[in-house]
């Protein structure tokens, strides 16, 4: 699933190419991906004459702001836009497509149809689900040290749990977490309440480096996932420990072995993340 860097970085090429374009017409090709409103025509009629103004993201999610309306959009495991012209053909699994007045389109596909689309009258959208429960950016001035600190002696949880949480931190997923977690020397199975306070700033630390840096990189290209012009990530060669299953550790050369933390294929170094 892409996490805040891959996101944030569509959000950067959507930026460049849709910005200003008006939206003359929608086609909805399953309608079970248009979340609210519970009918997909009356998401269609809403939108026609709308212009995109600014894009915008909250944690994994993209957010459309238009002329009257907020459309937040979660990729999910293998959704993709991409701007065509109109006479292009379409590619399979292309799932919504938004008709521009300038003969170009923008196109949404995903393989396994798990996206979803809310559309909200603007200044509803952070009051309801999916935003509404969401916790502070990394790069806010809201995550500080002690709100961390704060978060992770409340919970029973493992570290990694605890961190995959959307309601304490937004962004962060499978791979960010691993790579994190190795960067600040703590095991993915610790008890988040056990971490000592110089843990807990080197863990707030990595957080923002390690998402700064893939950010900067344009993401990790992990199976599938490219840009909205259909370019890859590269901070996948910058991985630690993520899919390093059997190689040796960076830092020490032990070998990184692979276990199931907080339910996900989880990469450590058994002697660097005691």
């Amino acid at each position: 699933m892409p996490e805040l860097p891959e996101v944030e970085t569509v959000r950067k090429t959507l930026e460049q190419l849709v910005i200003g374009k008006r939206i003359e017409s929608v086609s909805v090709f399953w309608p079970k991906m248009v979340k609210l409103p519970d009918d997909a025509e009356v998401f269609v009629q809403s939108l026609r004459g709308q212009e995109i103004l600014e894009m915008r993201r909250r944690g994994k999610f993209l957010i459309f702001y238009l002329t009257d309306y907020a459309l937040v959009s979660h990729l999910r495991m293998e959704g993709r836009y991409g701007l065509y012209e109109e006479n292009e053909p379409v590619e399979p699994h292309t799932h919504v497509i938004f008709h521009f007045t300038d003969n170009t389109a923008l196109r949404y596909r995903d393989v396994r149809k798990f996206g979803t689309m809310h559309l909200f009258s603007k200044g509803e959208e952070m009051k309801h689900l999916p935003l509404a429960q969401l916790g502070p950016e990394p790069f806010s001035s809201d995550f500080t040290v002690s709100y961390l600190a704060d978060r992770l002696m409340r919970t029973e949880r493992a570290v990694k749990a605890a961190l995959l949480d959307q309601t304490l931190l937004v962004g962060l997923g499978n791979i960010y977490v691993d790579e994190t977690l190795f960067r600040a020397g703590i095991h993915p199975d610790r008890k988040a309440k056990s971490l000592t306070q110089t843990e807990v700033e080197k863990l707030h630390a990595e957080i923002i480096a390690t998402l700064s840096e893939a950010v900067e990189q344009g993401g990790s290209t992990i199976r599938s996932y490219v840009n909205s012009q259909g370019q890859m990530g590269m901070f996948q060669q910058q991985l630690f420990v993520y899919g390093k299953k059997e190689e040796p550790c960076p830092k020490c050369g032990t070998t990184i072995e692979k276990k199931v933390s907080a339910g996900r294929g989880t990469h450590y170094c058994p002697t660097c993340q005691k």
